[in-house]
């Protein structure tokens, strides 16, 4: 072989060699989006858990506003709730029931915006919430024994609260405003209100009060845990753990990572935690 030649093989040698002991590139980490909410930030470690379990990079950004961040391209998922998602994109909608709703708001997403699955055991919906003794004398622990005692109903509900004007055909009365949980249950315990505006995620249910439950066909518009992500940027086992992510939540596991979460535990910890007892892949 000719010198030429031979520095020519040797070369080629050394560069197959140099890309074979090269490292591969990092995969970027995927931002998830969430609120300074303690339940928006529990449900970004949720998701962002679940990323990293099937091998990706993840971490959690806090702004006012994740879907406008989303949508921006600041970050790439971010958790949220059906009914809520749905106002903000399609206010007029009259959906209610959990697959109305979840059809309706994919349909009124913004360009470039896809949803995952929606979690159909995991809601956190607004509820009203009545004594035992007010239920036993209504026969009922459904909504629409509420919605059969209209007239005269007294609400309270805590200042800034999210809730709906009407219950089927109810139209109901400006509710009366407290400074925070304790206060306002204490005035339904007193008899002062007939029913108080919580929700099914509530941490904050004392014993003895009754959350009226809202059956088929729905009064209350849904309100299931979903991820919206950027379109086109999530690979195949990304998308993989946010929809088996919803597969796996439900209301009661909810409801106590977010009271681990405001009795000051790390959001993080807890997420991960939770999904090492329920791995997903099952």
């Amino acid at each position: 072989m000719r010198p030429t030649a031979l520095r020519r093989l040797l070369l080629l040698i050394v560069a197959a060699l140099l890309v074979g002991c090269s490292s591969p590139a990092p995969v970027p980490a995927l931002t998830v989006g969430a609120t300074a909410d303690a339940e928006s930030t529990l449900l970004a470690n949720v998701y962002a858990a679940g990323l990293r379990y099937y091998g990706t990079a993840a971490v959690v950004d806090v702004s006012d506003d994740p879907v406008a961040a989303l949508d921006d391209g600041a970050v790439s998922v971010t958790p949220g709730f059906t009914g809520r998602l749905l106002e903000r994109f399609a206010p007029d909608s009259a959906a209610r029931s959990p697959a109305q709703v979840y059809r309706t708001m994919v349909g009124a997403l913004p360009e470039g915006v896809a949803a995952g699955d929606y979690a159909v055991a995991a809601e956190d919906k607004a509820a009203l919430a009545v004594t035992a003794a007010t239920a036993a004398a209504w026969g009922s622990r459904d909504l629409t024994a509420l919605v059969g005692q209209c007239s005269g109903l007294s609400l309270g509900a805590i200042v800034g609260s999210r809730h709906p004007a009407s219950v089927g055909s109810c139209a109901l009365p400006m509710p009366r405003e407290f400074r925070d949980a304790a206060a306002m249950f204490d005035a339904l315990r007193a008899g002062e209100i007939t029913a108080a505006w919580t929700s099914t995620a509530d941490v904050a249910v004392p014993d003895g009060v009754v959350v009226l439950v809202d059956r088929k066909p729905s009064l209350v518009p849904a309100q299931n845990v979903v991820a919206l992500y950027r379109r086109n940027e999530l690979n195949q086992m990304q998308l993989r753990a946010i929809n088996e992510l919803a597969g796996v939540l439900d209301t009661a596991a909810l409801v106590d990572m977010l009271r681990q979460v405001r009795a000051g535990a790390d959001p993080r910890s807890v997420a991960e935690a939770w999904l090492t007892a329920n791995p997903l892949g099952r």
